[in-house]
């Protein structure tokens, strides 16, 4: 909030804030993007709106240091984002009808820092092409509205492999997700969180990746979400709420 008031040369005021994230913190599901783009679009809205979306997201890179997360915090959806320059390229990616997430969210933490530390200092064509491919073939997926080709464009050879060194029940969950009908799976961020992609066995994909995690030692959650378009906004409550 202090930097959009810092931006809009205008002092801030005395307030109260309650930060309610709902988000786990260290499970690679972007808490601090949410945390930020919730801060700007309330300051924001304090100044009655002087800045466009676009540029609390210009904003919100700057305080997280890439725009990675915060462009999906910030606009809502699934969203493609490359910065060149200091600029900010972003657009929506349509995410096909009754896809569901399903997040399995382990008690334990994987720092970013430790979470880096594990990832090689150069990688192979190979295996930049693997994942440059895949890549594509994600967007692919989700414009074309082909759920049969996220199977292939969750593969990862660029972390995945080298963070199960760090979190080694990672395997065990992914295959239980596969095995319960999952279309595709993957290490949220850097982890430790997990998620499947579904549209009919959501719940049935929840409880085989809690099972395997259990069976693994790993104590934990499962969360079954719908992805929205809606991003960061503010909602009005009344004094009573």
């Amino acid at each position: 909030m202090a930097f959009l008031y810092d931006e809009a040369d205008t002092p801030i005021p005395p307030l109260e804030l309650v930060c309610q994230n709902g988000i786990p913190l260290s499970r690679g599901m972007g808490s601090s993007a949410a945390a930020i783009a919730g801060g700007l679009v309330a300051a924001n809205a304090l100044l009655d709106e002087p800045f466009s979306a676009n540029d609390l997201l210009e904003m919100a890179a700057t305080i997280e240091g890439h725009p990675d997360n915060v462009a999906a915090a910030v606009h809502g959806g699934l969203r493609l984002v490359v910065m060149e320059d200091n600029q900010i390229y972003t657009a929506p990616i349509r995410i096909p009808a009754e896809l569901q997430a399903v997040l399995f969210i382990p008690e334990n933490r994987i720092a970013t820092v430790d979470a880096r530390r594990v990832l090689p200092a150069e990688i192979s064509v190979a295996d930049a092409v693997y994942n440059m491919s895949r890549a594509a073939l994600l967007v692919a997926a989700m414009e074309g509205n082909r759920p049969e080709y996220l199977k292939i464009a969750t593969q990862d050879r660029l972390h995945q492999p080298y963070r199960e060194t760090i979190f080694p029940p990672m395997k065990v969950i992914f295959a239980a997700a596969r095995d319960a009908g999952a279309l595709g799976v993957f290490l949220s961020g850097s982890g430790s969180a997990i998620m499947a992609l579904t549209q009919e066995r959501a719940m049935t994909v929840a409880y085989e990746m809690f099972d395997a995690a259990r069976l693994c030692g790993v104590e934990g959650r499962v969360e079954v979400t719908t992805p929205t378009e809606l991003g960061a906004h503010v909602v009005s409550v009344s004094s009573n709420d």
